[in-house]
């Protein structure tokens, strides 16, 4: 395990949409800076996400200086969108939970309604500190997450992804594999360790920073959609529901929460403290 390290980040910042992998990023209580700090919902307040909407894999969101964001899509002119100011917030709910937020320019509905056919109002979270906490029955006081699906990090193995993708090969469905890193939108991936050694891991140090590994990661339908094409399969939740369903879920991947704020780098060594 000396040789572990961080072999890539990636950052999302509207979540659903395509990030960027830069090659250090920030490290705050709540997550990576400008990760999933920006979101759509429908017309009633829920969270519109890939799991409905898989066309959603095919636009990118550029994350510029400030804050704001860059919106590019298939058929559309680009748009940059500032952080709005935080005079007045919207009711969303995301995954059960209930959270205010700030509704984007009009401008930026627009756009994103013209993309999805449907009516959507892209939103952003003004106050990570306070406005969404981590799940109480792995989270603690205080802690808190943007956008993401319930934990600020999501660190994934490509030992583990070469490990999938071998048992995808001999199954039903080997024509799907071997399928990249981007079906499970992590936000750190590491390299130099064994197959699936993450599962046994409670806290971890990726280069200056200090995270607490909070549960192991659910997997859902987005792992099946291929992030170039929106295009849907069967894999990989075939061959997780046969090699890895853990307490009743599809288990890849480490949701991890920050204990120290820094910076991390891409080649940083990765530490297993306990």
């Amino acid at each position: 395990m000396g040789n572990a390290e961080l072999r890539s980040i990636h950052v999302h910042p509207v979540k659903a949409l395509r990030g960027f992998s830069p090659r250090e990023a920030q490290v705050e209580p709540w997550g990576l800076a400008g990760d999933r700090r920006w979101a759509l919902i429908d017309d009633g307040g829920k969270v519109v996400t890939q799991r409905e909407h898989p066309r959603l894999a095919l636009a990118a969101a550029e994350l510029l200086p400030g804050g704001g964001v860059r919106l590019s899509a298939p058929g559309l002119d680009p748009l940059t969108v500032p952080v709005p100011e935080p005079v007045a917030t919207v009711p969303m709910e995301i995954f059960g939970t209930k959270v205010d937020a700030v509704p984007a320019p009009v401008a930026a509905h627009v756009w994103c309604g013209a993309y999805l056919g449907f009516g959507v109002r892209l939103v952003h979270m003004d106050d990570p500190a306070t406005r969404r906490p981590v799940d109480p029955e792995y989270g603690f006081p205080g802690e808190t997450v943007g956008f993401a699906d319930g934990y600020p990090l999501l660190l994934t193995s490509e030992a583990s992804l070469d490990a999938l993708n071998s048992l995808i090969a001999q199954g039903d469905h080997p024509a799907e594999g071997p399928l990249p890193m981007n079906r499970f939108r992590p936000n750190a991936v590491v390299a130099g360790t064994a197959a699936w050694a993450e599962d046994d891991w409670s806290r971890v140090a990726i280069g200056e920073v200090t995270f607490r590994v909070a549960k192991m990661c659910g997997r859902c339908v987005v792992t099946t959609t291929d992030q170039a094409t929106a295009g849907r399969g069967k894999e990989p939740l075939r061959t997780l529901g046969r090699h890895r369903r853990i307490g009743g879920r599809l288990i890849f991947g480490q949701n991890l929460v920050p204990l120290s704020t820094g910076t991390i780098r891409v080649g940083d060594p990765v530490r297993i403290l306990a």
